[in-house]
């Protein structure tokens, strides 16, 4: 498979409880890449819980340092990123993300709920009526999720052995076949 990735990284875009990093973790493990999450190393940059830096910054504040972490990551190789569910709201971030193959991985909104459903650590879900957030959310960003190389419809039941099994499978068929390799 790395030799039809030629080294391209794997960006992984979705509704937060969508399963970007659990499933991007095993996926840089089966194809020798390393693994990073955006969320993670926001909080590393910026020293702050991201429920802090959106109390302290607001999520203007928040889509900044999103923004450059993932400037920075995109100079990387055999690289496999899970996103933050928002990262696609930003204009600049599609630069970004277009330097790999993007994936998006689209479960149903009440997958969604039920795995979110004990997470109190997202601040865009600090609301009584968590579950209309999610559905607006899901709404407001599902053309632009759309924008994606690969769209993975996300089943319940499914294991994320099953769904990095499943994308090794169709990611050849998205993947731009190199001209000059052809002519050789």
């Amino acid at each position: 498979m790395d030799d039809l990735l030629k080294g391209l990284s794997i960006y992984f875009i979705g509704m937060m409880g969508s399963g970007k990093s659990t499933v991007g973790k095993m996926m840089a493990h089966k194809l020798g890449y390393r693994f990073f999450d955006t969320d993670v190393l926001i909080e590393q940059v910026a020293q702050k819980s991201i429920n802090e830096i959106f109390a302290t910054e607001g999520e203007v504040g928040f889509r900044e340092l999103e923004s450059k972490v993932l400037a920075e990551l995109s100079a990387y190789v055999k690289s496999a990123i899970a996103t933050g569910g928002g990262i696609v709201l930003r204009q600049q971030n599609w630069s970004y993300l277009r330097d790999g193959l993007i994936i998006w991985l689209d479960a149903p909104p009440e997958l969604l709920i039920k795995r979110l459903a004990e997470d109190h650590t997202r601040p865009l879900l600090k609301t009584p009526d968590y579950a209309e957030k999610v559905k607006l959310l899901l709404e407001q960003r599902r053309s632009l999720y759309s924008q994606a190389d690969l769209h993975f419809q996300v089943e319940e039941g499914q294991t994320p052995e099953i769904i990095v099994s499943e994308l090794l499978k169709i990611i050849p068929s998205v993947l731009r076949q190199d001209v000059s390799a052809e002519n050789d």
